[in-house]
C-alpha cells in the first residue's frame, strides 16, 4: 500500500504543519504580546487611568475663541472622518444624516431620517458649543446614540471641523 517515501512524506507534511503553527503562535505573541500578571484580563486601573487621561484632554473650551483662528482646510480634512456616513448636501442622508446647515438648526429635526430615540428625544439646537461638546465623545455625550464615532479629541480639530461645517454648507 505504502510504500516509505509516501509515509516520510506523510510525516513530513505533519511536522512542517506542526512547526508553522508553533512558530505562528511564537511571533504573533512576540509582536503582540502585552503584560499582565493575569493573561487575558485588562487590568481595571490601567483602564481608568486611561479614561481619565482622556477626560482631561477634553476639557470644555471656548470653542468660539478657537473658531477665529481655525483652518478650513484642515476642517475640510477632519472631516473625512465624517464622510463615510455624513454628507454636505442637503436631504442627502446615508448612513447618518445630512449636515447641510447644521449650526443652529434643532437636534434630530432632519425629516427623513430616522434616529435613534436618544437622538429624537434629546432637546435644543446644534449650537457650536453643543456640536462641540457633543463631538468630543458622542456615546459618552448622549448615550444610546447610533452614532459609533469614537470622537474628537483635539479642540483645535473640533474647531477646524466645524469653520469647515459652516463654510462648506452656506
Amino acid at each position: 500500500m505504502f510504500d516509505t517515501m509516501t509515509s516520510t512524506k506523510i510525516v513530513a507534511a505533519l511536522c512542517g504543519a506542526l512547526l508553522f503553527f508553533l512558530l505562528g503562535k511564537w511571533v504573533a505573541e512576540s509582536i503582540y504580546h502585552v503584560e499582565s500578571k493575569n493573561p487575558g484580563v485588562v487590568e481595571l486601573a490601567a483602564l481608568e487611568e486611561v479614561e481619565e487621561s482622556v477626560e482631561d484632554e477634553a476639557s470644555p473650551v471656548d470653542i468660539k475663541e478657537l473658531l477665529a483662528s481655525a483652518d478650513v482646510t484642515k476642517g475640510q480634512r477632519v472631516f473625512t472622518k465624517c464622510q463615510a456616513c455624513h454628507k454636505l448636501e442637503d436631504g442627502q442622508n446615508t448612513v447618518g444624516p445630512h449636515l447641510f446647515n447644521i449650526i443652529d438648526r434643532p437636534i434630530g429635526d432632519v425629516s427623513d431620517y430616522k434616529y435613534s430615540s436618544a437622538m429624537a428625544d434629546f432637546e435644543g439646537s446644534w449650537t457650536v458649543d453643543e456640536l462641540s461638546q457633543y463631538l468630543i465623545n458622542p456615546k459618552k455625550y448622549l448615550p444610546g446614540t447610533k452614532m459609533v464615532f469614537a470622537g474628537l479629541k483635539k479642540d483645535m480639530d473640533r474647531a477646524n471641523l466645524i469653520a469647515y461645517l459652516i463654510e462648506a454648507t452656506q
